[in-house]
C-alpha cells in the first residue's frame, strides 16, 4: 500500500478543519490532526502526532461488532455518508472518516460518538476503500501492528480479514482489474516472506524497534549458551570456540592457533594459564614481551597490544564461558579483529569529492558516504591498533559508476584516493551493454536498472583485484547499492549491511497501486521489487531514525510501508518486511566536524572566502550564477540549500515566503540549489522545478527580498556559508515534503545555525521543537512561515533567544550526532552480525532461496522492459551509426 505517501499528502487536499469535530471534542487536544488549518494548527512541542493514537481495550473486531450492535442508528448514517463520499473517490483519507463521525454525532444529538471506543479505534485507520456496500479499512493500532476489517454496509456486519483479502478488495481501485481477477485469482502472484520468519527471534516492543543488535544478543546468547552448567559444554560456547578457531588473516592465524588448541577444554584451561602469566608483567608491556608464552599455549597475535588488553579479553571471553551474558558478549565480539576490507556501494550519480554536488542525484548521500569511510578508518586504525595487529592496513573501497562524459568532474576516473584518508579509494567501474560497449553518459537513478547486473559481475572481479581477497563487509546505498551489495554478498558470502537513504514508495502517492501509470517514467515495479529483495537479503539494516524504520503514530514508516502492498497485475505482498525484525538498527551519522564548525570558533573561520561568499549573496550578477538581488543587505537572512526536485519542495518554500508578507518584511530569503536554467539539467523534476521556481519569482516580484543561486558544490565552502548566514543573525530551512534523515540539518545545526525543519522524516527526531530548533508542517505553508516570522520576531525583541536556540541545537549536535560515534557503532555490530551468521540460523538461507526466485522469475523480467539509454550516435567507418543494443545486457542465469 502507499499508506505513507497517500497520508504524507492529505493535507495536500486543501481540506478545510471541520468545526463540527472541534465543537463535539471541545477541550480536547487536536494540534496535530491533519485537517487543522494553517491558521489554527500550533506546532507541538514533541514529534507531530503523538497525540492521535488513542488507548482501547478489547479485540479490534469485537470492538466494531458491539458498536454495530449498540449504536446502529448513528453506524447506519455515518456508514451511508462514507459511500457517499467513496462515490466520488474511493479512496478515503483519516481525516475524512473522523469528520463524519464528529458530523453523524452532531447531527443525531450524541457527540459523545466521538468519545466511544469505536472512534478511538478509528483513529488508528491509515485509509479506507469503498466499493458499495462493503467498505474496507486499514487500522494501524501501534507502529509496524496491521488489522484489516471489512464492513457490509447492507447487512450492519463487519469481518475481519487478511491481508491479502483487503489488497484484493483495494485492487478494485484500478479499472476493470478487480473483474479480472475474481474471474481468475490464480492468475494473482502473492508475495509472503512472513513463514521463512516463524521460528526467527523478533521483537513485540514498539520501543524495541531500532535496537536489533541488543535484542538479538540477548535472545541467542541465553538460548545457545543455556545448559552446560559450571562452565560445561553446550553447543553455543562450542560454535564460538570453532568461531575463534577459524579466525585469520591472509594465511596466517589470529587469536587462536587450531592446530595447538584442539577443545574448548584446552582453550580455556589456557586461558587461565595465560591469565595467571601476565601477572608477572606490568599493564603497559607490550605484546612482544609475553608473546613466546602465549604462543606456546595456543594463542597468536589479535588480543591486544599490551597486557591491560589480552588481560581484559582473556577475562571477558572467560566469562562468556562460564556465566555469559549478552553486554559481555557485545563487548567482546566488539574488539575481535573481524573487519578489515570494506566495500561500499553506491552506483548512481556524479561520485566524487568535488564539483558533484547539485549535479542530478547527487547530493547528501555522496557527502554521507565520503563522510562515513573517513571515520570508518580512523576506527578500524583504532581497533587494530589496540589489538596488536597495526601492521595490517584496513581498506576501504566505494564502488560506483565509472562515467566518461564526467561533466567536468572526476567521475571518468578509474581510481581515485579518498581526501582524509590513507588506505580509502573510490572505484569506478563502468555500465557495459550487453555487447561490453561502455555507456557514455549520465543515468538517471530510475533508469539504471538494465545495467545493474552486467555491472555487479565486473565490480566483484575488480573487488577481488584490489584487495586481494573477498571483503569482510559489503554496505548498500539506496535502492542500486543495496540490489547490488544483495548480489555480491550472495556469491561471495560475505556480511551485507543496507542503508536506504530514501524508499521511493514512500515518496509518491499510490505508487505501488497505480504503477503501470508511473511505470514508464519511474519504473518502479522494477525498484519496489529490488528493494524488496535487497530488505530481505541484508544481515542487517542501519537507519539514521526509528521513523524510517517505523515512522510515528500518525505517519508509516518508510520499512513499514513495504510490510503489505499491491501492485496489481503484477504481485500483491502481504508480508513484505518486518519491523520487529532484529536486523534493523538506528545509528545516526553525524557532519564532518573539521568543514562544518560553529561560526564563534573565530580562530578556525574561513575569512579569506568571506569576499567571494559576500559577493555570492550580496553580490548584483545574476544569470547564469543567480536570479534576483538582495535590496537590503541588513536583514537577517532565511537561507536553504538542497537539491531542486519536488520532495525537497525549495519551490514550496519560495511560495510561503512569497505570501507572507510578515516574512518578507522580516528577512531575506536566499536559495542554493539546482540549475538556473532549465536547458542545463537533464532531470526531469529538476527542470520542471527549475521552470516553477522561475514562475514564483516573477508572479510575486521577488527579485529584490530573494536570491536564488545554482547549486554550490564545494563543502568547505558551504560550511563557511552556514557561518555567514549565522553571523546575519538568520536561521536555517529544510521544507522537504519528506527528509528520512536530514544531513544539512546537522551541518546547519553543528555551525550553530537555528534550523526549522519538516516534521515529516528524521529531523523530527534530531530536533527537539523550541529548544534546539522548531518543527514546521510542509503541507501547512501559512503556519510554517508564521512559525519561522514568530522567531524573528521574538529575536528582535530578545537578542538572546536566537543565541539560545543556537546553543540549544548544537548541545543537541555534540550529544547524539557524531561521526566517532557512528564508526564505532556500525563496526562493531558487523562483528556481531558476523558471529551470529556463522554460528546460528541468521544467515536465513530459507529465505534467500525464495529471493532467489523472486530475482529471476520477477525482478530480471521487468528489468529487460526498461529501455536502455543511449549515447548520442557515433559515426562507424562506413559512415553510418552504431544501432542501440535493443535489449538489457543481463547474462543467462546469475546465481
Amino acid at each position: 500500500m502507499s499508506e505513507t505517501a497517500a497520508r504524507n499528502t492529505t493535507a495536500d487536499s486543501g481540506a478545510a478543519p471541520v468545526k463540527a469535530l472541534t465543537s463535539a471534542l471541545a477541550g480536547v487536544d487536536l494540534s496535530t490532526s491533519k485537517e487543522a488549518s494553517s491558521s489554527e494548527r500550533p506546532m507541538p512541542k514533541k514529534v507531530p502526532g503523538l497525540t492521535r493514537r488513542m488507548s482501547f481495550t478489547g479485540r479490534p473486531i469485537d470492538i466494531v461488532r458491539e458498536a454495530c450492535s449498540t449504536q446502529r442508528n448513528e453506524l447506519v448514517s455515518l456508514f451511508n455518508r462514507w459511500l457517499e463520499l467513496g462515490a466520488a473517490s474511493p479512496h478515503l483519507m483519516p481525516h475524512q472518516l473522523m469528520d463524519e463521525v464528529a458530523a453523524i454525532g452532531t447531527k443525531t444529538g450524541n457527540p459523545e460518538l466521538c468519545f466511544t471506543p469505536f472512534a478511538n479505534l478509528l483513529r488508528t485507520a491509515v485509509e479506507a476503500v469503498v466499493q458499495a456496500p462493503s467498505i474496507a479499512m486499514a487500522l494501524r493500532p501501534r507502529a509496524g501492528s496491521w488489522m484489516y476489517i471489512r464492513f457490509n454496509v447492507d447487512e450492519l456486519s463487519a469481518d475481519e480479514v487478511t491481508a491479502g483479502q483487503y489488497l484484493a478488495f483495494k485492487e478494485q481501485l484500478v479499472d476493470g482489474y478487480a473483474s479480472a481477477v475474481e474471474h481468475n485469482p490464480y492468475k494473482v502472484l502473492e508475495i509472503d516472506l512472513g513463514p521463512f520468519n516463524r521460528n526467527f527471534p523478533r521483537m513485540n516492543m514498539a520501543q524495541s524497534i531500532g535496537q536489533g543488535v541488543t535484542f538479538l544478543n540477548r535472545h541467542l546468547s541465553s538460548s545457545m549458551f543455556q545448559g552446560g552448567m559450571n562452565g560445561g559444554v553446550n553447543e553455543g560456547k562450542l560454535q564460538l570456540f570453532e568461531f575463534l578457531r577459524g579466525l585469520s588473516h591472509k594465511g596466517h592465524h589470529l587469536l587462536v592457533n587450531p592446530n595447538k588448541l584442539l577443545s574448548l577444554q584446552q582453550m580455556q584451561q589456557a586461558l587461565l594459564r595465560g591469565d595467571r602469566y601476565l601477572d608477572e608483567f606490568d599493564d603497559e608491556a607490550p605484546w612482544e614481551d609475553f608473546a613466546d608464552r602465549l604462543t606456546e599455549l595456543g594463542f597468536e597475535k589479535g588480543w591486544g597490544r599490551d597486557v591491560e588488553l589480552v588481560r581484559e579479553q582473556f577475562r571477558q571471553l572467560l566469562d562468556i564461558l562460564q556465566a555469559p551474558d549478552a553486554d559481555g558478549l557485545e563487548r567482546f565480539l566488539g574488539r575481535l579483529p573481524l573487519v578489515m576490507n570494506v566495500v561500499i556501494m553506491s552506483p548512481h550519480g556524479y561520485f566524487g569529492q568535488s564539483n558533484v554536488l547539485g549535479l542530478p542525484d547527487t547530493g547528501g548521500q555522496v557527502v554521507y558516504i565520503l563522510d562515513q569511510v573517513r571515520a570508518l578508518e580512523q576506527e578500524m586504525r583504532r581497533r587494530l591498533y589496540d589489538q596488536g595487529l597495526e601492521y595490517i592496513t584496513p581498506k576501504i573501497m566505494v564502488v560506483t559508476r565509472l562515467i566518461p562524459q564526467a561533466m567536468g568532474t572526476t567521475c571518468n576516473e578509474r581510481i581515485e584516493r579518498i581526501h582524509g584518508t590513507e588506505h580509502a579509494y573510490i572505484l569506478r567501474v563502468p555500465w557495459r551493454d550487453e555487447s561490453g560497449r561502455v555507456l557514455k553518459k549520465w543515468v538517471s537513478r530510475f533508469d539504471l536498472w538494465p545495467y545493474v547486473e552486467r555491472f555487479t559481475l565486473d565490480v566483484e572481479r575488480e573487488i577481488m583485484a584490489e584487495l586481494g581477497q573477498k571483503p569482510d563487509l559489503i554496505v548498500g546505498n539506496y535502492s542500486d547499492g543495496n540490489l547490488v551489495a544483495s548480489l555480491l554478498a550472495h556469491r561471495m558470502f560475505v556480511t551485507q549491511c543496507n542503508i536506504a537513504h530514501a524508499i521511493e514508495k514512500t515518496k509518491y502517492q499510490d505508487a505501488d497501486i497505480k504503477w503501470r501509470e508511473m511505470d514508464a517514467t519511474y519504473h518502479f515495479s522494477a525498484q519496489f521489487t529490488a528493494d524488496l529483495i535487497a530488505m530481505n537479503h541484508a544481515d542487517f539494516i542501519i537507519t539514521s531514525t526509528y521513523q524510517e524504520i517505523a515512522g510515528n503514530d500518525t505517519l508509516v514508516g518508510q520499512y513499514e510501508s513495504m510490510k503489505a502492498f499491491t501492485m496489481p497485475d503484477l504481485y500483491r505482498v502481504v508480508e513484505g518486511i518486518d519491523v520487529y525484525d532484529p536486523k534493523f538498527n538506528i545509528v545516526s551519522p553525524g557532519a564532518d566536524q573539521d568543514i562544518y564548525f560553529p561560526y564563534d570558533a573565530s580562530e578556525r573561520r574561513l575569512t579569506s572566502l568571506h569576499p567571494e561568499l559576500k559577493d555570492l549573496v550580496y553580490g548584483s550578477a545574476e544569470a547564469p550564477l543567480a536570479v534576483g538581488v538582495l535590496a537590503d543587505p541588513n536583514k537577517p537572512l532565511l537561507f536553504t540549500m538542497a537539491r531542486l526536485d519536488r520532495v525537497k519542495n525549495l519551490t514550496g518554500l519560495v511560495e510561503w515566503y512569497a505570501k507572507s508578507e510578515r516574512l518578507r518584511r522580516l528577512v531575506s530569503l536566499v536559495v542554493v540549489g539546482g540549475v538556473i536554467d532549465p536547458e542545463d539539467t537533464g532531470d526531469r523534476e529538476e527542470r520542471a522545478e527549475c521552470e516553477k521556481m522561475h514562475g514564483l519569482v516573477e508572479q510575486y516580484n521577488l527579485r529584490g527580498d530573494m536570491r536564488w543561486i545554482v547549486a554550490q558544490k564545494n563543502r568547505v565552502r558551504n560550511g563557511e556559508l552556514y557561518r555567514m548566514i549565522a553571523d546575519s543573525k538568520g536561521a536555517f530551512v529544510q521544507p522537504a515534503l519528506y527528509e528520512a534523515f536530514g544531513l544539512t540539518v546537522i551541518e546547519a545545526m553543528t555551525c550553530g545555525l537555528p534550523t526549522f525543519a519538516t516534521c515529516n522524516g528524521g529531523p523530527s527526531e534530531i530536533i527537539k521543537h523550541g529548544k534546539s530548533g522548531f518543527h514546521i508542517d510542509p503541507y501547512h505553508g501559512d503556519a510554517a512561515a508564521n512559525i519561522i516570522a514568530d522567531f524573528f520576531d521574538k529575536c528582535a525583541k530578545d537578542p538572546g533567544y536566537w543565541q539560545r536556540i543556537s546553543k540549544g541545537g548544537l548541545e543537541r549536535i555534540y550529544s547524539r550526532y557524531t561521526w566517532e560515534i557512528y564508526a564505532k557503532r556500525l563496526l562493531t555490530l558487523s562483528s556481531v552480525y558476523s558471529f551470529w551468521k556463522r554460528v546460528s540460523n541468521l544467515d536465513r538461507a530459507e529465505t534467500k532461496r525464495y529471493l532467489e526466485m523472486l530475482y529471476v522469475l520477477r525482478l530480471r523480467p521487468l528489468i529487460e522492459k526498461v529501455p536502455l539509454t543511449v549515447d548520442d550516435p557515433e559515426p562507424t567507418e562506413a559512415g553510418g551509426n552504431i544501432p542501440p543494443s535493443p535489449r538489457s545486457p543481463l547474462p543467462r542465469h546469475f546465481f
